[in-house]
């Protein structure tokens, strides 16, 4: 939850953590955080009914940001083929045409990158400089039909967004701590 601290000093901003859909509300940024039990915690978003409400917000050009394991479940499987979450295979809630892989290592280091050319809310971050860190479980793969929003000084890229831009995910915690993205 260290993620959103920025969003918390920034004016005119105000943080809610929704844990039922009488919390839901109308928000305008739904952010589903990292988490050390990401098919568990994504089970619970479907049983407690947040993930239909999710989709909704998405379906009326509501953005969406995930990050990490929240990132994750917003693709289209999640699969655990050596047991190191949760075992099986999952459907993510589709949001971004992407699948994920966990893996018995974990990604862990720091990294820099810069903003793709970007529209919409994120125009003004084109080209900005990026830093963070990665800490998961697994691979997500770009199945086709997503934009590509940050690249990472080692060439990969971390960041995604749907081709309408309002659903993007990341693996890059720390990303509100770059200037103006909060």
């Amino acid at each position: 939850f260290t993620d959103f601290n920025p969003l918390e000093l920034v004016g005119g901003v105000s943080v809610r953590y929704v844990g039922r859909v009488c919390d839901f509300g109308t928000p305008d940024l739904v952010i589903l955080p990292g988490t050390k039990n990401t098919m568990g915690d994504l089970l619970w978003l479907r049983q407690s009914g947040l993930e239909a409400l999710i989709k909704k917000h998405a379906a009326s050009g509501g953005p969406v940001l995930g990050i990490c394991g929240g990132y994750q479940m917003l693709g289209r499987t999640l699969c655990d083929p050596d047991g190191v979450e949760h075992g099986g295979a999952l459907d993510g809630i589709g949001l971004l045409p992407v699948d994920t892989v966990f893996a018995r290592e974990k990604t862990r280091e720091r990294v820099t990158g810069t903003f793709a050319p970007a529209g919409g809310l994120l125009a003004g971050l084109s080209g900005a400089p990026v830093e963070g860190y990665e800490i998961h479980m697994g691979t997500s793969e770009n199945l086709g039909g997503c934009r590509e929003l940050i690249r990472l000084s080692d060439g990969r890229v971390d960041a995604l967004s749907n081709t309408d831009g309002n659903v993007l995910g990341s693996y890059l915690h720390g990303i509100f701590d770059t200037p103006g993205f909060a």
